[in-house]
């Protein structure tokens, strides 16, 4: 099996480097030439928890890949949600009836995915491990965590088995019958993750704020309720469990604090103790996939019915934190808790 990956920064860059530390046939595409000529030319090296190590590889522009004229067999689709129609197109012609695709990315990618080629050409795939791009051939990698492959019709087919052996080399993925739960749980916990971005913390220092968690909560309720209209079942990961927040009226405070300490127990013993969304406001200067995650669940929710006036007010300071008229501040949290505080029904 051929593998391509495009997007060969932080979740690229890893699952490639170990796929071609286990003897796989793996290239990589990226549109940073200064990236792809350092992978060519001195490999591209991963620097984890328990070990660095780094492996040739071979690497190509989107421009090369296209002039090489070569059937793409498999791809791992490793760009930013907002990227995906424009990182795909011109690779279309490239694809035969027997190619498949597989979304690691965050966000509802899949349905855009399967709108351009076709649902059985799509493979879904929910990831939470957490890397970042450093520099040219240079990955952080935070180690080991949930990555599950599945159908989008929930079957359990011989491609996403093979897929999963594949991925051994690199950690314990696993096959579900239940993708759309996954990736609908992890939407969940992404709008936690923007909220933390607000300002300049640690993920595990803005969760372990116990007057802004049911604010937090609640943010990720709407979310949830878009879900359940969706009659999908979120499922819960890495000591993220959506069972406990949504629905409100059967939520156990108890249980959802002590959750939310291990939560925060976790970000904070991780190598990246800020997120991806933190770190393209704060250091990479540029847009976050806000409209393309949270925005697609706005519109989704909006079309059933849904009323989310966190979740919008979230994404509207996000994008005045990218423009530059808003500062990351604890001030943006507690805008959004004066929100929750209006609200005539809430959970507690």
């Amino acid at each position: 099996m051929a593998i391509t990956i495009i997007g060969a920064g932080a979740i690229g860059g890893v699952l490639g480097a170990y796929l071609i530390r286990a003897g796989e046939t793996v290239i990589f595409c990226d549109i940073a030439e200064d990236h792809v000529s350092k992978m060519n030319l001195h490999g591209i090296t991963i620097e984890g928890p328990d070990e660095t190590f780094t492996v040739k590889g071979t690497a190509y522009t989107p421009k090369q890949l296209v002039e090489r004229n070569v059937p793409l067999e498999t791809i791992f689709l490793c760009v930013k949600a907002h990227h995906t129609e424009k990182a795909l197109l011109p690779f279309l012609p490239l694809l035969t009836p027997d190619s498949q695709i597989i979304s690691l990315q965050n966000g509802l990618c899949e349905r855009k995915i399967s709108k351009m080629i076709g649902e059985e050409r799509t493979i879904g795939c929910f990831v939470n491990f957490s890397a970042d791009y450093l520099e040219p051939g240079r990955i952080l990698y935070g180690g080991v965590a949930s990555l599950y492959l599945g159908e989008l019709d929930g079957t359990i087919s011989s491609r996403i088995t093979v897929l999963k052996e594949k991925l051994q080399c690199w950690g314990p993925a696993q096959v579900t019958d239940n993708i759309w739960g996954y990736l609908w749980g992890k939407m969940s916990y992404a709008g936690l993750l923007y909220a933390t971005a607000l300002v300049d913390e640690t993920m595990a220092e803005v969760v372990r704020r116990q007057d802004l968690r049911g604010m937090l909560m609640e943010l990720c309720s709407e979310i949830l309720e878009v879900a359940d209209k969706l009659h999908v079942s979120p499922l819960g990961f890495d000591d993220w469990e959506p069972a406990l927040v949504y629905p409100r009226e059967q939520r156990n405070r108890k249980e959802l604090e002590a959750q939310l300490e291990k939560l925060a127990k976790r970000m904070a013993a991780n190598k990246k103790t800020k997120s991806g969304i933190w770190r393209d406001l704060a250091v990479r200067k540029r847009e976050t996939e806000v409209d393309a995650q949270l925005g697609d669940v706005l519109e989704i929710g909006k079309n059933n019915g849904v009323e989310m006036p966190l979740l919008s007010a979230l994404v509207d300071s996000i994008k005045e934190i990218e423009q530059g008229t808003r500062e990351m501040n604890w001030d943006n949290l507690y805008e959004l808790k004066k929100i929750y505080e209006s609200l005539p029904t809430k959970a507690s």
